[in-house]
């Protein structure tokens, strides 16, 4: 362990006196192309069938779009469809495309596609994370004519729009979509050039866009790099360009205080959980998962791991959500409580847990302040540290005790209602509170059942809810265009350049 951390300060060391040249050096050779670190590595390149968010980071808006956009404020925009209407009731949305569109295989963009793409998403079987949440909710799909897709609900959905520009929604063409994981096809302005595992994947300006003219960056590369030093010493040397979702946060103020490089710090949908498996004894007692919320001091781990940056949460929603409401107070942090529950719920103690982190430092130094703070109260847990083709094929697939995440899809409290999905929680009453939210006749009722719906999966104790971290965005100085915030984990190269002066 010494040698390794020897090692990373003389990299660190080394790319410190390196990185005036190697950043003057590049600048001058590179107008045109771009390098962005990655946090973590994609398992495959279809976000309608895999649930990793890193694979929208790279090919949602560059290679993949959908019917409508998401920008940076959170606001929503056409993109693929020119324009659309909703009935007075709420349940059929109207979606007018554009035209003259082709995908990169030289298939047409049309509302065959969009008919296609929806139905398959929907499909028994399917694997799309919105399913049951968005698609699930259509009841049918008429296509009037080749630029018109009608999409009638079973519940009126006022998101629809925004729930269109996610990266689950993005259409596909009928040809290729039986490859997009390893070789994405789509109308964007860049198709997938390359994917060397483990290390990065490319982009290349696509000629065949609508628009050529408006895309700046001809290449991009996105690097992975987890290891919080390694990133630090990439951008130091020159190496990577950008970091849209800067993980080393302990170096922040270095880069503050660096001419050479702009950092940015704005909004994300997140929520950071310690994720509970309430399928398995003991922690299928409300009583113990409380316990384990009273047991964790939000403010000692935001300031710990996340250097103060992040808002403490009390429930599977956001700051950032319309309608959100504050329930930190429900779990305040109170060792004593958390004994008492244990106690009650008939727990011997120490109880031993096994505490499973995937890769990015939230999780890693995270989990070392978890454990930590659950040791207090009797919670012996034993750090796993797996790295994230493990996460997905462990804990996602239900096989852990606890494990530390950040859950960074907008709105996607419909999981809890899906019993097979990785945490287990079985609620009826939840279920109904769902299905109450989505029939809802008014802005009251809606806004009630919204209430209620937050404070249920916090009376429950589901998963320890934490943290709702800022992003980070660190670039070097002439780097323009780069997201501030994540309302989606998106990294919309088309509207990324370099400044004329740099």
């Amino acid at each position: 362990m010494r040698l390794q951390r020897r090692s990373l300060t003389l990299v660190l060391l080394g790319a410190l006196a390196l990185a005036g040249a190697g950043l003057d050096a590049q600048a001058q050779g590179r107008k045109d192309s771009l390098v962005l670190g990655m946090v973590l590595e994609p398992p495959g390149l279809d976000p309608t069938t895999a649930p990793a968010a890193a694979i929208g980071e790279i090919v949602h808006y560059n290679i993949l779009e959908g019917l409508t956009k998401i920008n940076v404020d959170g606001s929503v925009t056409p993109l693929l469809a020119e324009s659309w209407s909703v009935s007075p009731d709420g349940k059929a949305y109207t979606f007018k495309l554009k035209k003259g569109i082709r995908f990169q295989d030289g298939e047409p963009f049309d509302a065959a596609a969009v008919k296609f793409s929806f139905e398959r998403a929907k499909a028994e079987g399917s694997t799309n994370k919105a399913k049951k949440a968005v698609f699930d909710n259509i009841s049918s799909i008429s296509t009037p004519d080749a630029h018109t897709v009608i999409l009638v609900l079973n519940n009126a959905d006022g998101t629809m729009p925004f729930r269109l520009g996610e990266n689950t929604a993005v259409i596909l063409s009928p040809k290729s979509a039986a490859t997009t994981a390893t070789k994405p096809v789509g109308t964007g302005p860049y198709t997938f050039d390359s994917w060397q595992k483990g290390q990065a994947v490319t982009l290349a300006k696509w000629p065949g866009y609508r628009d050529p003219a408006a895309i700046k960056i001809g290449k991009v590369t996105f690097r992975f790099i987890n290891d919080p030093a390694a990133q630090v010493a990439a951008l130091l040397a020159g190496d990577i360009d950008g970091m849209p979702r800067f993980g080393a946060l302990q170096s922040l103020k270095q880069f503050q205080a660096d001419k050479r490089f702009t950092v940015e710090i704005g909004d994300t949908a997140g929520k950071g959980i310690m994720a509970i498996n309430n399928k398995k004894a003991p922690l299928n007692d409300v009583r113990v998962r409380r316990a384990l919320m009273h047991a964790i001091d939000r403010k000692a781990f935001i300031d710990g791991v996340q250097e103060g940056l992040g808002k403490p949460i009390g429930s599977h929603f956001a700051p950032t959500d319309a309608g959100y409401v504050d329930l930190t107070k429900v779990y305040p942090y109170d060792p004593e409580k958390a004994k008492a529950l244990l106690k009650e719920a008939g727990v011997a103690t120490p109880l031993n847990l096994t505490l499973t982190l995937p890769p990015p430092q939230y999780a890693r130094k995270g989990g070392e302040v978890i454990a930590a703070q659950l040791a207090k109260v009797g919670v012996n847990v034993k750090i796993e540290n797996v790295e994230w083709a493990q996460w997905l094929s462990g804990p996602f697939k239900g096989n852990f005790d606890l494990t530390i995440i950040n859950h960074v899809e907008p709105l996607d409290y419909a999981q809890y209602a899906n019993t097979a999905y990785y945490w287990g929680y079985d609620s009826q009453a939840f279920r109904d509170l769902l299905a109450k939210h989505a029939s809802a006749g008014s802005a009251r009722e809606r806004s009630e059942a919204w209430t209620a719906l937050q404070k249920k999966l916090a009376e429950d104790a589901v998963n320890a809810y934490i943290f709702n971290p800022a992003q980070v965005a660190v670039a070097r100085k002439g780097l323009k265009g780069l997201w501030a915030s994540s309302p989606i984990f998106a990294n919309d190269i088309a509207a990324v350049s370099w400044s004329v002066s740099q």
